[in-house]
C-alpha cells in the first residue's frame, strides 16, 4: 500500500508527458508559428505522435523483461489507449482541415490517397485493441485475449506503410521509425526476448566487478 501513491505518480507523468505535445502543437497554431498550413501541421504531427506512441506502448515489454522493473507493465494499457487517442485525433485532423467535413470528397480521396484506407485499417485495428483492453474483456476473451493483442504488430506495419506513402518522396525521416520498429520487433523474436531476462544479471554482475 505504501507504494500505491509512486505508482499514481508515476502514471500521472505519463498521462501529463503523453498530454504535452498536444498542448504544445496546440499553442504553436494558437500563436501563428505553425506555418502557412496550421491544419496540415497538426495533422503530420499528431499522426507521428501517434507512432511514437505505438512504438512506446510495444517497448514495454521487453523493457519490463530486461528490468523486471513493474512500472513498465503499469502503463502498457495507458499508453495503447495514449496510441488510440492520437489515431483518432489524427483522422478527425484530416477530416476537419482536409476534407473540411465534406465527406462527399471521401470518395475521391480514397481513390487518389489510397494510404488513408491503410490508414483506416490501422485505426480500426487499434479500436479493438482499445475497446478490449480492460479487464472484463481480457476475462470474457481469456486465451484469445493474447493472441488477439498481438494484432499490434501488424498494426505497426500499417502504420509505417501508412507514412511511407506520405512522405515517400522523402525517406530519412520514415527509415529512422523503421528502423525502431525493427529493433522493437526483433526483441519479441523467442531467441532475443529469452535472452533479455539473463542481461540483467550480467549487467550487475559487470557493475559490481568495477571499482568505485
Amino acid at each position: 500500500m505504501a507504494a500505491q501513491p509512486m505508482w499514481q505518480l508515476w502514471r500521472l507523468g505519463v498521462f501529463l508527458a503523453a498530454f504535452a505535445p498536444l498542448v504544445a502543437w496546440g499553442w504553436q497554431v494558437a500563436v501563428n508559428a505553425a506555418g502557412p498550413e496550421p491544419g496540415r501541421y497538426l495533422l503530420l504531427n499528431i499522426g507521428i505522435g501517434a507512432l511514437w506512441m505505438l512504438l512506446l506502448t510495444l517497448s514495454l515489454t521487453p523493457l519490463t523483461k530486461l528490468t523486471r522493473w513493474k512500472g513498465f507493465a503499469l502503463i502498457r494499457r495507458q499508453l495503447g489507449l495514449w496510441t488510440l487517442a492520437y489515431a483518432t485525433l489524427h483522422m478527425l485532423s484530416y477530416a476537419l482541415f482536409i476534407l473540411g467535413l465534406d465527406w462527399a470528397l471521401l470518395g475521391s480521396e480514397l481513390v487518389k490517397r489510397p494510404y488513408i484506407i491503410v490508414g483506416m485499417l490501422a485505426l480500426i485495428g487499434l479500436a479493438v485493441l482499445g475497446a478490449t483492453s480492460n479487464r472484463w474483456a481480457m476475462r470474457r476473451l481469456g486465451k484469445r485475449w493474447k493472441p488477439l493483442h498481438k494484432l499490434s504488430y501488424p498494426i505497426l506495419g500499417l502504420v509505417l506503410l501508412h507514412f511511407f506513402w506520405v512522405v515517400r518522396a522523402d525517406l530519412g525521416e520514415w527509415t529512422m521509425y523503421a528502423a525502431i520498429a525493427a529493433l522493437v520487433m526483433a526483441t519479441r523474436l523467442p531467441p532475443v526476448a529469452r535472452t533479455l531476462p539473463t542481461l540483467r544479471y550480467r549487467f550487475n554482475r559487470v557493475h559490481r566487478r568495477v571499482p568505485s
